[in-house]
């Protein structure tokens, strides 16, 4: 009898969105939490966050249930408002105006979810594979006058290690579970238990045990996170033009 190893193989690879310039919506952030980092031999501590943006008008089919969906796309940022950040470039560049002083001292990326804007992407090659091309945002800029984005389809969604929500967490997709459990803040939660990895698998039935009397429920330690109340999406003729308005 034979036990062949095979090799891991590769997931069908993601057809690149277009380059182009394209109206789009920030929907999701996400606090990806503090690591080390080794960049060029220097190694330092960096908390990041990961935005993402829904393509209203350019559409593909995910899910036959679901019919079309827009494509959405991702940059992730060092969460820092320092001059030379490129956090602040891209706010800039957004805003269409600098930060000022008591602005970039607190300022908080959730203004963003439901600010539209102009997204310019571009096709890089991969690093380990030259061959493969990839989607990536290489700039920002307010709608042109006149142009307005399609209302928000995807649902708001903010997930922060500061005011951490288990239900959240659990809704990530795994590689982001992975970035956000490998960050200091989350291993913090984790060894005072407010935070876990997840619902274990279910365990093998077993015969059934003897009655007991019940016992109150534990009390979770966990703090959960307000939820995010999506804007209203108004389609009265001449509100869009009012939504579109940066609130940041």
């Amino acid at each position: 009898m034979a036990i062949i190893a095979k090799s891991a193989g590769s997931s069908t690879p993601r057809e690149p969105i277009p380059a182009g310039a394209y109206a789009a919506r920030c929907y999701s952030i996400v606090d990806l939490g503090t690591r080390e980092e080794t960049i060029q031999g220097n190694t330092k501590v960096i908390r990041k966050v990961r935005v993402t943006f829904e393509l209203p008008t350019e559409r593909r089919l995910f899910s036959e249930e679901k019919g079309e969906q827009p494509c959405v796309i991702s940059k992730e940022f060092n969460l820092v408002l320092s001059e030379k950040s490129t956090l602040r470039a891209f706010l800039r560049s957004w805003r269409g105006k600098d930060f000022t002083e008591a602005e970039a001292k607190a300022f908080d990326v959730a203004k963003l979810i439901g600010a539209p804007c102009l997204l310019n992407i571009i096709h890089v090659a991969g690093k380990a594979n030259p061959s493969r091309m990839y989607d990536e945002i290489s700039s920002v800029s307010p709608l042109p006058k006149g142009m307005t984005c399609p209302a928000q389809e995807n649902p708001s969604f903010e997930f922060s290690l500061d005011e951490y929500d288990q239900a959240a967490f659990d809704s990530l997709p795994n590689f982001l579970k992975e970035k956000v459990s490998g960050s200091f803040e989350f291993r913090e939660l984790l060894a005072q238990g407010v935070a876990s990895m997840g619902a274990a698998p279910a365990a093998p039935a077993k015969p059934a045990a003897p009655a007991v009397a019940a016992k109150p429920a534990a009390t979770s330690s966990s703090t959960p996170l307000p939820k995010f109340t999506p804007p209203t999406i108004i389609s009265a003729p001449g509100v869009q033009d009012e939504l579109d308005e940066l609130p940041f």
